[in-house]
């Protein structure tokens, strides 16, 4: 198995369709925290409609245009990561996350999230990498802020969640800025 420490007893890995159960387990139990911005909080409901959601992901993969990450915190699955888009052609991506209110605070995210952006340029040649959010989400804005991400607007009523339209706070960090950005991080920053 493929793991990335993010420090603080927290780790990185691909969230595969045969975590189906683990991942089921995960949403119901924060599955209220995260509904009011994870459109997938209601709709992963049960083992198979969580498997459903990780072979897309899954196939995604296997096609080049999207992945999906999990963050276990001491062996307990507490949130993830994901490419919601990875266009090659465009060379475009946006990340996404989402994470359990009790790992919370750790800056989890924020690596995860700059480990992504890295591989997303360095690796893979990636010329923009997007994070969106609502604008409502405070955490998701200081993430964006923590990478040194442009803020580049709002866009109304650009997003659904359940049966609710939500404006969309858009982000980005272009591959030029990157390598200074980086260079200017603390290693698990």
């Amino acid at each position: 198995m493929l793991t990335l420490s993010l420090g603080d007893g927290a780790e990185m890995r691909a969230l595969e369709p045969w975590c189906c159960d683990e991942f089921a387990a995960h949403v119901a139990d924060v599955r209220d925290h995260l509904k009011p911005w994870v459109p997938f909080a209601s709709r992963v409901v049960d083992s198979d409609s969580a498997r459903e959601l990780l072979q897309d992901f899954a196939d995604r993969q296997a096609r080049d245009t999207g992945r999906i990450y999990g963050i276990w915190v001491d062996g307990r699955l507490s949130g993830g990561t994901l490419f919601q888009r990875f266009d090659v052609g465009l060379g475009v991506c946006e990340i996404g996350a989402w994470l359990a209110p009790w790992a919370e605070g750790r800056g989890l995210i924020t690596r995860a999230a700059g480990h992504m952006i890295d591989w997303a340029i360095s690796v893979r040649g990636m010329s923009r990498v997007e994070w969106n959010h609502s604008p409502d989400n405070k955490r998701s804005r200081a993430v964006a802020q923590r990478l040194g991400m442009t803020n580049e607007g709002i866009r109304r009523s650009d997003f659904v969640v359940g049966d609710q339209r939500q404006d969309t706070e858009g982000w980005a960090m272009l591959a030029a800025e990157w390598p200074a950005l980086r260079a200017s991080r603390a290693p698990d920053a």
